[in-house]
């Protein structure tokens, strides 16, 4: 095994581990839940086999809905943005860069990792409090759920990406 698969195992655990037993007990304002975990999929590297990306999301958003009693939507939802990311991905990162670009604050900066988490996160939440709800009888709960948990997903996952890196 190479360090980077030992990392990604590392990396599948702890974050797994840290949504379930405390993320999904944290519902503020009854509406904003962290899903922290779609972090592992923003953080895959530039040209990472895409076969590998959909593999890990799947497996990861498979072990968050066995142990969140959420069957299947965020298995469905990581896989979505597992075939999204690498897309996303190319449209901040320069043409001349290297192929093996680590998507993180310090390899795009700022603004555009920022702007990446941003639109994955969005999309993660949308898909899967779409799924979740299923209706659109209750529109303004919908909402407030995609909005509330986009944004304290994406200022945690800004927090988490610049601990990590120092």
């Amino acid at each position: 095994m190479t360090t980077d698969v030992l990392k990604r195992l590392l990396m599948f655990v702890i974050l797994g581990l840290v949504q379930v037993l405390v993320c999904n007990h944290i519902h503020l304002l009854g509406y904003a839940t962290p899903l922290l975990y779609v972090y592992f999929v923003i953080t895959f590297r530039r040209n990472y086999p895409k076969w590998a990306i959909l593999l890990w999301s799947f497996s990861l958003g498979l072990s968050i809905d066995a142990f969140s009693n959420t069957p299947g939507l965020a298995a469905g939802s990581m896989t979505l943005l597992a075939v999204v990311q690498p897309y996303l991905l190319e449209a901040f990162v320069p043409r001349d860069c290297a192929d093996d670009l680590e998507s993180s604050m310090s390899a795009l900066g700022f603004t555009k990792f920022s702007l990446l988490t941003a639109l994955c996160v969005f999309l993660y939440t949308f898909v899967f409090f779409t799924l979740e709800v299923f209706n659109f009888f209750n529109w303004q709960q919908w909402l407030l759920c995609i909005g509330g948990s986009t944004v304290l997903t994406i200022v945690l996952v800004l927090v988490l990406e610049n601990v990590r890196h120092r």
